[in-house]
């Protein structure tokens, strides 16, 4: 049984989004039934409509930021009702038994996790379908409560942004006495500085743009340094414990790993790819330095995020577009035209 539910989706890497009547899933008796009202806009969307990373199915609804609230529940529900705000992000489903999965960790499921978008569902086989849509149907494990205190259309993107930057903060254990750094101001890296700044780190951002500091401290940043400042970087050596970087294009990472710590890590976020130019090895053997890659976050530790920004008054910082805007949205982003995440307003489906 399936319900009907309209949608933006792209039917090819070269054509516009338009809109698309499609088909969901009926509730099974572990599913949560959503009416979406917000669907952040990211990065990996554009990629993936656009087959930047190749394996697209068309036609592909995009969206992963999604929040909304519980429209029914399956008959084996119990932690959500009707009305609670909910958030949906990258997954919605993984194997469950893997020692990643039992670990929390579904986005490294041994299986491969069951993306929000451009997958195939593990029971049925019908294609996912993301957020740029009225209604979505999640397994009730891959949903998340959204607290009360944080606003929805600032909650979106804390389900890709938000859960990129906290997974490695967490796991590289930072807190007051932590010296953390982030590269780059944009979605991901807006959000990184908040939430280094609110577990009680020092932080840094590192930017190409001079024009940066004052957004970056309003933001929570304690200095800014420029990275095509050679005096700037010299004076920056051997200070950070964790660089997160949240570049998404090839880029030079070598001139970061000088301002590294003694046993400090630079985690790629952003950026998926080989690097050009290579690493240089002499840093990490000379002072046991690392660089590392982390991918979003477990739902655990995605609903620890979601709990920590409730109590923190933390939400990210956004513009809002109706759904036909989407598509100059994507060449905005494209010239990094946003502060700092566009986020679709679901009620312009109606229109």
């Amino acid at each position: 049984m399936v319900m009907k539910v309209l949608g933006y989706a792209a039917h090819s890497a070269q054509e516009p989004l338009t809109p698309w009547s499609f088909e969901r899933r009926n509730a099974r008796p572990d599913d949560v039934v959503i009416d979406i009202l917000y669907c952040g806009v990211c990065h990996s969307d554009i990629h993936n409509a656009r087959n930047d990373w190749g394996g697209a199915i068309y036609p592909m609804v995009p969206g992963h930021e999604i929040i909304g609230r519980v429209a029914s529940v399956g008959a084996r529900v119990s932690r959500f009702k009707v009305g609670d705000a909910v958030g949906v992000g990258c997954m919605v489903d993984s194997c469950q038994h893997c020692k990643p999965c039992m670990r929390g960790l579904e986005q490294y499921c041994d299986e491969g996790s069951t993306y929000t978008y451009n997958a195939q569902d593990r029971h049925d086989k019908m294609q996912t379908y993301g957020g740029y849509s009225d209604t979505i149907v999640v397994a009730d494990k891959f949903v998340l409560r959204v607290p009360d205190s944080i606003d929805l259309k600032g909650a979106a993107p804390l389900l890709c942004a938000g859960i990129t930057t906290w997974s490695p903060l967490r796991r590289w254990n930072i807190g007051p006495s932590s010296r953390v750094a982030i590269v780059g101001l944009g979605g991901l890296g807006h959000m990184g500085i908040k939430l280094a700044k609110a577990l009680g780190a020092d932080v840094t951002l590192f930017s190409r743009s001079p024009g940066k500091e004052i957004d970056a401290r309003r933001l929570g940043a304690d200095r800014v340094v420029l990275s095509t400042d050679a005096e700037q970087m010299a004076s920056a050596s051997n200070q950070f414990d964790l660089i997160i970087d949240t570049v998404p294009i090839p880029h030079d990472i070598n001139p970061y790993m000088s301002t590294l710590t003694l046993d400090g890590t630079l985690v790629m976020v952003g950026y998926l790819g080989p690097l050009d130019p290579m690493l240089n090895t002499i840093p990490m053997i000379m002072q046991r330095k690392s660089v590392a890659g982390s991918l979003i976050g477990g739902i655990a530790e995605t609903q620890e995020m979601l709990d920590f920004c409730g109590e923190h008054g933390i939400a990210s910082d956004v513009e809002m577009i109706p759904i036909q805007e989407i598509n100059n949205a994507y060449e905005r982003m494209l010239r990094s035209d946003v502060k700092y995440r566009f986020v679709i307003d679901m009620a312009s489906l109606k229109a």
